[in-house]
């Protein structure tokens, strides 16, 4: 089973080597890596031509880091997308190697598991980690959501439900797996692992401003923006769960 991994860059030369290193270094070899690189200007196109292994590159202007990952999708040859961020890393070097034998043994087409945020400057200060857990119905509107960056999906359910909606900022990733998941009943595997390495800082969470912009988005797409004591219980429960992620670094 081919996974295809999908990584987008701009002016990506401080971090993409270590993205780079650590899909390189996975057990499981039958992947191919996808680099969607918007015009970068600095050394980032070098990196990864030095360094990359199975690797795909295709650098051109693009509308935004999920018009990337849709590119990567249409190019993609692999049965499972991975999306993995030119700052983020595997954890470990088993990473694919586990995430292909549950597609392997269990009649799913998700998986994902557990993120761990590390300071920008210095990847040995944990910030918090997202603990996550199996998928429960109506999980979304409780302030829920699987990490991003370590949900595996297949191909075909990409072809089936759409890719990323290029209209709603920072949140297209929430979207599409609430479409998937909660919208779809598609079925999911949760791998009780730390699967990827995510360093704070990145296009998901730059500052508070742009965090309350996600979220009212996100309200938008529950459809519960008007609705006060539902949002009240999403924003709750979330502030809850993220509270955790800091007690769980």
């Amino acid at each position: 089973m081919k996974i295809s991994i999908i990584t987008a860059t701009s002016n990506s030369q401080n971090f993409i080597g270590s993205n780079i290193n650590s899909i390189n270094d996975q057990t499981y070899k039958n992947y191919e890596h996808i680099i969607i690189d918007n015009n970068s200007q600095d050394n980032t196109l070098e990196i990864i031509k030095n360094n990359g292994k199975n690797v795909k590159i295709i650098s051109e202007k693009d509308n935004g880091i999920y018009d990337a990952f849709n590119k990567g999708i249409d190019l993609s040859t692999g049965e499972i997308i991975s999306i993995i961020n030119s700052d983020d890393y595997f954890a470990d070097k088993k990473v694919l190697e586990e995430v292909s034998k549950v597609f392997n043994n269990y009649d799913v087409d998700i998986v994902y598991g557990d993120l761990k945020y590390v300071k920008r400057g210095n990847i040995n200060k944990n910030v918090r980690y997202w603990k996550s857990n199996p998928y429960i119905p109506n999980s979304f509107q409780n302030g829920w959501a699987p990490p991003h960056p370590t949900f595996f999906v297949k191909k075909k359910i990409y072809e089936n439900l759409g890719k990323y909606k290029l209209n709603l900022g920072n949140s297209s990733d929430f979207e599409l797996m609430f479409r998937f998941l909660e919208k779809n009943n598609i079925k999911s595997f949760y791998l009780n692992k730390l699967m990827v390495i995510m360093r704070t800082g990145g296009v998901s969470n730059k500052n508070y401003l742009d965090i309350i912009k996600q979220n009212i988005v996100v309200l938008d797409i529950l459809n519960i923006k008007n609705n006060i004591p539902k949002i009240i219980k999403f924003c709750l429960f979330k502030l809850f769960n993220r509270l955790k992620q800091f007690i769980q670094k």
